[in-house]
């Protein structure tokens, strides 16, 4: 007869699961020692807990399937709950094995209590705690059936002496994987949504990461609204690519194309998207929107209608239902206008053979270097900004981050977790210095899973977005500077290979090298602390806000910043 933990192990086997990450611990000791004698489930030891939940995530997005991650009691498994929260914003399915103290310590304030049950209930879709060996076989298949089909976090929390329990008598159950189902509105409300958009003279699509899979589709609308396309960041690597409508993004990582298309139409189609900043949707616009969650209709903008549904199969309903022979006149303006912000945004990533070096022109050359298939991972903060600035998709590429829970550190486990899939595809981390450093202790991680990561580390020697928000506020900047060291020389430490940059004329070389590298490789680019990634629109609380910023700074002693700051940006783009 088999224990509590051969039986986890084994259905999890049985759902196509290859790797479980990771750290031991005593309380998780039964069901690690069950996967040293597994040879078809490889331990991927990581060195921080939250680097596991990370990596996990990143994995499920990567594959669409469950992902798993395990922690030892107390401690230990509480270290999960930043990456968790991110998988958990971003709908992938993570199945959290969080072991537990002895079963009869529980409740008199034992060495390393904690209440896991009650911890991960706000970022997971099951949270559920086994005190009894016959409860793991139906808490064990719900858990994993809501992770892959709510795409969320699933968490179990195991007494350490559960784990050694034996299996009790149970038929098996068919292999725990995502099932696949169309979802269309009715009739009448298709019907709704076309009179709204055939009865405008200027639509314009907003795209979200709902739109995977919809590619076809979202086009075919295009074409017959005569839509520019305008899209959220999770929607950039589904929608981007192959598309004549594309004016960009909106937000505060986009440029003026994406808001402006939004602005100036008089009706918005919301295909697939949670955008959630209220300040950049249209103020006058009527709004129809679509959502396979029937919750999120409205909840970021009034809406006129909201049609619940896969964005694939609604559109292939919806397109039937709307006119043809509409002018082109609102496409072609905003078209014309994407390809002039396009065109400013190209020339700020020139090399001007200045140090330091513009960041906007690493994002360029890592584009233009990178494999055509390759995953990239970028760090909250300004690697995200040039990411979705410079980073092209083509419908092999993809981009993962924490798009959406906005967590520092990221990048690094994210692409951990993308290697660990497929150790020949080519893997790109985009880190801000500030968020390598907080989870630094990962570059043991890659070499000691023998992961070919590629790191390239924005080094501007600050938490260079805070400092920006800092400014936008009026606030001398304060406490976010960074001492850093050489991290190149950190990743030859502890056996990557390591290249620094500090002038353009060597860039390009470096990455080079770094990305032919066989094994992992770390490329250092020292780059201009004072380069400012603005909002496509500014409003005059930031104009009022730089002011006092610039007046606060000169009465500070710390004046020699604003010519900086001059001499990094070009004025006249930032306020046009």
């Amino acid at each position: 007869m088999s224990n509590i933990a051969e039986y986890i192990v084994e259905t999890i086997k049985r759902a196509g699961v290859k790797r479980v990450w990771g750290l031991p611990g005593d309380s998780l000791n039964a069901f690690t020692d069950v996967l040293r004698q597994e040879r078809d489930i490889e331990w991927m030891h990581v060195r921080h807990e939250e680097g596991a939940a990370f990596a996990a995530g990143a994995e499920a997005e990567i594959t669409g399937d469950i992902a798993v991650v395990a922690g030892s009691c107390g401690p230990g498994n509480l270290h999960f709950i930043n990456g968790l929260y991110d998988a958990q914003r971003n709908r992938v399915p993570v199945l959290a094995i969080a072991a537990h103290i002895p079963s009869s310590e529980i409740g008199s304030a034992y060495f390393q209590e904690t209440k896991p049950q009650d911890l991960f209930r706000e970022c997971s879709v099951y949270c559920e705690f086994v005190g009894d060996p016959s409860q793991m076989p139906w808490v064990l298949e719900t858990a994993m059936r809501t992770a892959v089909e709510r795409r969320g976090v699933a968490v179990i929390v195991v007494p350490g002496d559960v784990f050694f329990a034996d299996e009790p008598e149970r038929r098996p159950t068919a292999p725990i994987r995502a099932t696949s189902s169309t979802v269309t509105p009715v009739a009448a409300e298709l019907q709704a949504a076309a009179d709204v958009l055939n009865d405008a003279k200027n639509v314009t699509i907003l795209a979200g990461a709902g739109v995977a899979g919809a590619h076809a589709e979202v086009l075919a609308l295009a074409e017959r609204l005569q839509a520019p396309i305008v899209h959220a960041l999770r929607g950039k690597e589904h929608i981007e690519y192959d598309n004549p409508y594309d004016v960009g993004m909106t937000g505060l990582l986009g440029f003026t194309s994406g808001y402006r298309a939004m602005e100036k139409c008089d009706a918005l189609l919301m295909l697939g998207t949670d955008f959630p900043y209220r300040q950049f949707y249209p103020s006058k616009a009527k709004i129809v929107q679509v959502d396979l969650r029937g919750e999120q209709l409205g909840r970021r903008t009034p809406i006129d209608v909201g049609l619940v549904g896969d964005v694939t199969s609604t559109a292939t309903a919806l397109l039937p239902l709307l006119k043809d022979g509409r002018s082109d006149a609102h496409l072609a303006d905003s078209v014309k206008h994407y390809k002039t912000a396009r065109k400013d945004l190209d020339e700020l990533a020139d090399d001007d053979g200045k140090a330091p070096i513009h960041p906007q022109y690493v994002a360029r050359l890592v584009d233009e270097i990178a494999a055509d298939d390759a995953v990239f991972t970028a760090d909250v903060g300004t690697p995200v900004v040039w990411a979705a600035r410079y980073l092209h998709m083509n419908g092999r590429r993809r981009l993962l981050g924490s798009f959406v829970h906005g967590s520092m550190a990221n990048a690094l486990p994210q692409a951990l977790g993308a290697q660990g899939v497929d150790r020949k595809r080519q893997v790109i981390a985009l880190a801000g210095d500030g968020g390598l450093a907080m989870l630094m202790g990962e570059l043991l991680t890659i070499k000691q899973n023998d992961l070919p990561v590629k790191i390239v580390v924005f080094n501007n020697s600050s938490l260079n977005f805070v400092e920006l928000e800092m400014k936008a506020a009026g606030i001398v900047d304060f406490g976010t500077g960074l001492d850093n060291p050489n991290f190149s020389k950190v990743a030859e430490a502890v056996g990557l290979r390591g290249y620094r940059v500090e002038k353009g004329a060597d860039l390009r070389e470096a990455l080079t090298k770094a990305f032919d590298e066989p094994g992992p490789a770390l490329v250092e680019v020292v780059v201009a602390r004072e380069e400012l990634s603005m909002p496509p629109t500014i409003t005059a609380a930031q104009m009022k806000g730089f002011a006092l910023f610039a007046l606060r700074t000169v009465l500070s002693g710390r004046g020699t910043e604003l010519v900086d700051l001059a001499d990094t940006n070009v004025w006249r783009r930032l306020f046009r």
